[in-house]
């Protein structure tokens, strides 16, 4: 089978030995199960009257790393079996734009996980209301007025760029800072862009739980980012920042209706973020599985589960072609 992976550009630049990416961890069980992987970018992407290619590298495992051929190769995405589409945001225009290449791929021919139309459709902060009764209280606005009377309300709040990843330009603000003016007109660029707004949830301090989906299945294994030292939230990937957590019963039952629901709309691979059970984002987009330390805490081998779980999506709509 041919897998095709499309990568962050700066996973691209690091991708030898970077055990702390996810598809570091897929690429080489894919390798392992004798499957060819090939990796490439949005920028590589292109249609040609219609046809939709990717200039790519085929990627290769030797003593346990993956490496691969600096030569790149013009293929036709629908002679791939499998898509991996897990470019990270900003989503802004060239990620749109790279999703739309896939729109000209025949589906009957191709998989593509997580299919880019969901993704395009799915704004990891603001469809989140779709679940808004396991949501802290929250909204979406650029209005400065609004974000004032609900900061009154709740006394301390987060505000969150739409479009952005790995915590950048998230800020909490209390009621009566001496800054709130300008907080709020620089996160929303003077009332023209809009912003996720949550009321601040506590246990923030504690860090936030990464809770996994693989299609209608919510995952046992789990762990919980802490902030970093100098931040409220988690923005360092490092050993000290991520510790084993468990998943409640409770967590468990609530969560997973938001899995079946994901999966129906073509969004099988997730992470929630979850603080005091309470979802404050939904990963479709690239979601970190932390597979490195998920297998050290929780005594696992998660890549396993997640390519046999990817595999078997393959299969069966294969065996219904």
């Amino acid at each position: 089978m041919d897998i095709l992976f499309v990568i962050d550009r700066i996973e691209l630049k690091y991708f030898e030995f970077n055990n702390l990416v996810t598809n570091f961890w897929m690429i080489r069980e894919f390798l392992y199960e004798n499957e060819n992987v090939f990796i490439t970018t949005i920028d590589k992407l292109n249609l040609n009257s219609g046809v939709a290619f990717a200039y790519c590298y085929e990627a290769y495992e030797k003593n346990g790393n993956i490496f691969y051929d600096k030569n790149d190769i013009l293929k036709k995405i629908e002679d791939f079996q499998l898509v991996m589409f897990r470019p990270d945001p900003p989503v802004d225009l060239d990620y749109i734009n790279a999703t739309y290449i896939f729109d000209f791929v025949d589906r009957n021919k191709t998989l593509i996980l997580n299919d880019p139309a969901a993704i395009r459709n799915f704004n990891e902060k603001m469809h989140t209301v779709k679940f808004l009764d396991l949501m802290p209280e929250n909204i979406v606005t650029c209005s400065k007025s609004d974000i004032m009377s609900f900061l009154n309300e709740n006394e301390e709040i987060v505000l969150k760029p739409l479009n952005g990843c790995f915590g950048s330009g998230v800020m909490t603000l209390k009621k009566g800072d001496k800054n709130t003016a300008v907080i709020i007109n620089s996160m929303t660029n003077n009332q023209t862009k809009m912003v996720m707004v949550q009321k601040y949830i506590p246990k923030a301090r504690f860090g936030d739980k990464r809770v996994l989906f693989l299609g209608d299945e919510v995952l046992d294994v789990c762990v919980q980012k802490l902030p970093s030292n100098d931040d409220f939230k988690f923005n360092e990937h490092c050993d000290s920042n991520i510790v084993k957590a468990e998943l409640t019963e409770s967590e468990k039952e609530k969560f997973l209706p938001v899995a079946k629901e994901l999966n129906s709309m073509g969004l099988p691979l997730v992470g929630l973020d979850v603080i005091d059970e309470k979802v404050i984002e939904i990963n479709v987009t690239s979601p970190c599985y932390f597979i490195k330390e998920i297998n050290k805490h929780h005594n696992v081998e998660l890549e396993k589960k997640i390519t046999k779980f990817i595999l078997s999506r393959v299969y069966s709509k294969l065996l219904v072609a």
